[in-house]
């Protein structure tokens, strides 16, 4: 498969199939006004980068995203499977930004490998709204019975400690190059199963985020996940329990609460989810046989 993206290019060393893995440039600094109590002082501040992203395939327009620019094939490869609009990455001839001049980083365009067609709908129920924003998924349009009849229940073997638990999180922050610089920015990040940090990945919308860390478990050919687990920031709603599900992904782990659908869906599924992951505690609302007192 190729994979073509703007600037940044990929390095001279990698792959053509892989896009880089350069943090993206997801900051834009502006001249502000800081009032405080009877004060008031101009400074420098870091702002998240927010671009319209259109995805096309075969040169017609399936969808526009707000997200933050960078790591673009990994989120259009990653909104296509979780969307069930192709399989798996096999399907994917080459992933290129394209479009008139001073637009080609903000419209991409998907063609299919040799022997393969990327069926969709353009007026059908697989598209997306004309507009979605960096904080919308999947607007409440796909069912948890939609999701189980296409890819079934997460099941296997894997068992995660609660210390191991407790120390993702605690990880993550650190790690949030574009969040520590603008504060307005989600993260997501997958551990493989021997426990070391494989990929993550920053947005200003927390789908885009997973979206752009499944992509990138397929271009590497790590799907489907099993053992895995998905760190986000923020709160886990029901879209990316779906990802997660999609990606067949183990454990997600979340900072913030969970929606109800969210729980439903991960309970059906058999996903497990954590949620309230801070402070050395989290709470389990689905599948707490994986989780074990110690590391084993």
């Amino acid at each position: 498969m190729t994979v073509r993206e703007a600037p940044p290019a990929p390095s001279s060393g990698e792959r053509p199939n892989q896009v880089s893995r350069e943090t993206s440039v997801g900051v834009q600094r502006f001249g502000v006004l800081r009032y405080s109590g009877e004060t008031c002082a101009a400074l420098d501040d870091a702002v998240a980068v927010e671009e319209p992203l259109e995805i096309r395939i075969a040169g017609e327009p399936v969808a526009i995203t707000m997200r933050t620019p960078g790591h673009d094939a990994e989120l259009v490869l990653g909104f296509l499977l979780a969307e069930g609009i192709v399989r798996s990455v096999e399907e994917v001839g080459g992933i290129a930004h394209c479009g008139r001049p001073g637009e080609s980083g903000n419209v991409i365009d998907v063609r299919s490998a040799p022997g393969h067609v990327i069926a969709w709908e353009p007026s059908g129920a697989m598209r997306r709204a004309t507009l979605v924003t960096s904080a919308c998924g999947v607007c409440g349009r796909r069912s948890i019975d939609d999701l189980l009849a296409r890819v079934g229940e997460v099941q296997d073997e894997a068992r995660f400690a609660v210390s191991w638990i407790r120390r993702l999180t605690r990880e993550l922050s650190p790690r949030q190059a574009n969040f520590a610089a603008s504060g307005g920015v989600h993260a997501a990040a997958l551990w493989d199963a021997d426990g070391a940090l494989y990929v993550l990945r920053e947005d200003v919308g927390r789908h885009n985020a997973v979206d752009k860390v499944v992509g990138r478990a397929a271009l590497d050919r790590r799907l489907p996940a099993r053992g895995m687990v998905l760190v986000v920031s923020g709160r886990a709603s029901f879209e990316l329990v779906q990802k997660a599900a999609v990606a067949r992904i183990s454990m997600l782990v979340s900072v913030s609460a969970p929606s109800s659908l969210a729980v439903a869906a991960a309970r059906q599924s058999g996903l497990t989810l954590v949620s309230f992951a801070r402070d050395e505690r989290f709470n389990v609302y689905a599948g707490e046989q994986r989780i074990i007192g110690s590391k084993q």
